[in-house]
């Protein structure tokens, strides 16, 4: 490995071999170093700003939009279908090679005229020798004596010439195939004709065409003053010289004939670059499919007319949506929900649309739309608009200038961003995402499940259904701790997880046990789990405690015997019960007196999603549980406590993390599960890491973000970054954190061009006088180049250039979908 992050694979991958003396080419595209302008302008296909004085609601192509475009922005189709995984599809463009609007580079352009003015000079120079072929452009160079008239309808003036008629002729093909070949002619073609769709193509083509047949057959075309160009006259002459004379001439059939050979000759190029033959067996196609019966021509329908459902017959409500959208009565969460509901096959769809028309199916809190968006939105696509891919040499063409955009397919493989304070982690990543997931939960395809930090909650509390504010006594709802199960095993498991998971002096297995040997017992008495102050007594051996539960379960043998086995273990050296209570010593504060199941509330199954309520508390908050989101496209938000508590923040932050992995499991889910961690420091666990790389299956998926890398144990950094599919990484990361990065994304094998310039030594005494005259006068001595190209191995992005080559308001990111499709990691551009 060099130094630059490279390793040679000279005399093993590759053979070096000699290469022509050129310069190296360089990337005309900005390198990834570089950032973009500040100020990007509209492209094609972008939602045009609000017109003044109009009203306007939030949807698809951006806030602050007028409602009709809204609708247009969703049911229109796209400039370009989203073809690479993080590609926006509204105002994607072409790549570079594809377009048609890019103007030619200057030296390009000095190309077309360069070699022009100089085939016309020689061409002078030649004509002086006293050739017999006129040539009109030519006569500002040559005095009008020196040319002799004649053409084929005079061969009189000819006899005796047709070796030099063949010789002009000779010397003309050349010049005309030197100017296409030094100058810049095929660029200049393949800009302005070869990219422009039929039937424009074909037209230019034949315009072409046609300009060359005047220059060719002058006297064919009324109204041309210029004398022929020296093409008919050296090919007849070639005739007539192998032929002895022009007696073959007389006949009509053999003349026209050659005229014939000569049109399609010069023809010939344009049919090429017009695209003639392809265009006619379309056409030809089109026509037959046309002529054939019962088989009509495609009738290419707006979406706005809804034809999935003409197609299947459901004509009455495809003209009811039709007629609501057409009057601004639908918006794009509107046509993303009945779509979803379409799609997912409603036994009662057409009762359903004829009676409720565009408000079918609305989300049970009744709303069709955020009070307010500030991302780009596509719920076609469940996609959100993040930047702008930034044009580099890593960059392929497709993602030049492309918007960047994260969807429900690339999020099912869950994605890690790390990134340190102030880089625009939140601002610019999780509170987009938040926000799309919940407009997607309006349309009955997402279940949303966030978590803010500390002090910074992720969007308005009207975007969002159930809102759990840990610590707060204005809280309505509570978080049941037990997930709302029914199996002591299952809910220790996920408390277990959520208390010691973090730690490496207890085992996660034993302190499930330990949990279990207490929750089952209880629950066999009283029918519910224990709240957590008082499962924090039994933990820690409280005699009242464990004496009143063991009477309670004493008809109870299995039950007894649990008990008795915990009893025993309780104060054994490697007892999780100690670990276990002073991680509930955590929950168990003031702060948190009436939350998880406190002030003698209840935590079992009832209340909201099946958790209990808390009859002696008079129902101060009621308790949610994690298992509602499998069931049900509900926003929840769970906000942390305040400063002073970071340790049980990352407690509760590790207990949804855990009762996620375990609700998204249910059977019959068929809305995508997404679960947003705007801080997950101390959350990633080997239990969780494992239960990660299970969730692309179960249609479900997580974002994780994070200070550093150094937040989560070193022995699982490896594992986490093979368990996400997204991995991004912030501007300002550490040398540290990007070696991670570099290690997870690996290398590719990269062509390098090296030029060594050799001093020339010459031996003959005139060879050494001239190059000694050109040091004198360059000042440099003669050298040669040696070029010399080969391939290496190179990291797709350095630690060292992950951290010192990410612009602010930038981050590299890659891309994975469910279905493998990967984007490898590019530089993206956050600020737009």
């Amino acid at each position: 490995m060099d130094s630059d992050g490279t390793q040679d694979a000279r005399g093993t991958h590759a053979n070096p071999v000699p290469r022509p003396a050129v310069p190296p080419e360089r990337p005309a595209t900005t390198p990834p170093g570089v950032p973009a302008p500040p100020a990007v302008p509209p492209r094609p296909g972008d939602a045009p700003p609000p017109p003044a004085g109009k009203p306007s609601v939030p949807h698809a192509g951006g806030p602050g939009a007028p409602a009709s475009s809204a609708v247009a922005a969703w049911l229109n189709e796209p400039r370009a279908a989203t073809a690479k995984p993080g590609i926006w599809r509204f105002g994607y463009r072409l790549p570079k090679a594809a377009r048609t609007t890019e103007r030619l580079a200057p030296v390009t352009v000095l190309g077309l005229f360069i070699p022009f003015v100089v085939a016309l000079v020689l061409w002078s120079l030649w004509r002086r020798g006293g050739l017999p072929y006129q040539f009109a452009p030519l006569r500002l160079f040559t005095p009008d004596d020196w040319w002799w008239g004649g053409t084929i309808a005079s061969p009189k003036n000819m006899e005796g010439a047709e070796a030099r008629v063949v010789y002009d002729g000779v010397f003309f093909a050349l010049l005309v195939l030197a100017m296409g070949r030094l100058g810049a002619w095929p660029d200049a073609v393949r800009h302005f004709v070869g990219r422009r769709p039929q039937p424009a193509r074909a037209l230019l083509g034949l315009l072409g065409a046609l300009v060359a047949l005047s220059f060719v057959f002058p006297t064919a075309f009324p109204g041309v003053g210029w004398d022929a160009l020296p093409v008919v006259d050296p090919l007849f002459s070639l005739v007539a010289l192998i032929a002895g004379g022009y007696e073959l001439f007389a006949d009509r059939l053999f003349t026209n004939s050659l005229y014939t050979v000569v049109t399609l000759l010069v023809v010939w190029p344009f049919a090429l670059v017009g695209g003639w033959w392809p265009y006619l067996k379309e056409r030809l196609a089109a026509r037959r499919a046309a002529a054939e019966p019962g088989t009509p021509a495609p009738v290419e329908r707006p979406r706005a007319e809804w034809p999935e459902l003409r197609d299947a017959g459901q004509h009455e409500a495809a003209d009811v949506l039709t007629a609501d959208v057409t009057a601004g009565r639908m918006n794009d969460v509107d046509c993303a929900r009945v779509a979803h509901a379409w799609a997912a096959g409603r036994p009662d769809f057409r009762e359903t649309v004829l009676r409720q028309a565009g408000a079918a199916w609305t989300h049970p809190s009744g709303s069709r739309d955020l009070p307010r968006r500030t991302g780009r939105h596509d719920l076609l696509a469940h996609q959100v608009r993040i930047g702008r891919w930034v044009a580099g040499e890593r960059a392929p063409a497709a993602y030049h200038d492309a918007g960047a955009a994260l969807g429900t397919d690339v999020l099912g493989t869950s994605l890690l961003a790390v990134g340190p304070s102030g880089s625009g982690k939140t601002r610019t990543l999780v509170e987009p995402v938040t926000e799309a997931l919940a407009l997607q939960a309006l349309t009955g395809a997402c279940a949303l499940v966030a978590v803010s930090s500390a002090g910074s909650p992720l969007g308005s509390d009207s975007a969002f259904d159930v809102i759990v504010r840990i610590g707060d006594p204005s809280s309505v709802h509570d978080l049941d701790p037990y997930a709302g199960c029914d199996d002591p095993d299952e809910a220790a498991a996920v408390l277990a997880e959520a208390l010691v998971g973090d730690l490496d002096t207890v085992n996660a297995q034993s302190a499930a046990t330990a949990l279990a040997q207490l929750l089952g017992p209880y629950r066999a008495v009283h029918g519910r789990f224990p709240p957590l102050p008082v499962l924090r007594e039994l933990l820690e051996g409280e005699p009242t405690a464990l004496s009143a539960l063991r009477e309670a379960v004493a008809g109870d043998e299995v039950m007894r015997r649990e008990l008795d086995a915990r009893v025993r273990q309780a104060g054994a050296p490697g007892d999780p019960g100690r670990a276990l209570a002073d991680r509930l010593a955590l929950l168990n504060r003031p702060a948190f007196a009436d939350f998880f199941g406190g002030n003698g509330g209840n935590g079992g199954n009832g209340g909201i999603g099946g958790s209990g309520g808390r009859p002696d508390s008079g129902a101060a908050h009621r308790a949610f549980s994690l298992r509602s989101v499998a069931h049900h496209p509900l926003r929840v938000r769970v906000d942390l406590p305040e400063r002073g508590h970071e340790e049980a923040g990352r407690l509760i932050t590790r207990l949804v993390l855990a009762q996620f992995h375990t609700v998204v499991r249910d059977a019959g889910r068929t809305h995508f599960a997404a679960l947003v961690l705007d801080d997950a420091t101390g959350a990633v666990t080997a239990g969780s890491v494992r239960r990660i790389q299970r969730l692309r299956s179960q249609n479900a998926g997580v974002l994780l973000s994070l200070r550093t890398v150094a937040d989560v144990p070193e022995s699982l950094h490896g594992p986490l970054y093979g368990a996400v599919g997204c991995r991004m990484a912030f501007s300002g990361i550490t040398t540290w954190d990007g070696s991670r990065f570099a290690q997870t994304w690996g290398t590719e094998w990269v062509e390098t061009t090296e030029v060594a310039k050799h001093t020339v030594f010459a031996d003959q005494p005139m060879t050494r006088a001239l190059h000694a005259l050109r040091k004198l006068v360059t000042g440099r001595a003669v050298t040669t180049d040696a070029v010399t190209v080969r391939e290496v191995e190179r990291e797709r992005w350095s630690a060292s250039q992950l951290a010192h080559e990410v612009p602010p308001g930038h981050a590299v990111l890659s891309l994975t979908t469910v279905r493998g499709e990967h984007a490898p990691p590019l530089l993206v551009d956050l600020r737009g």
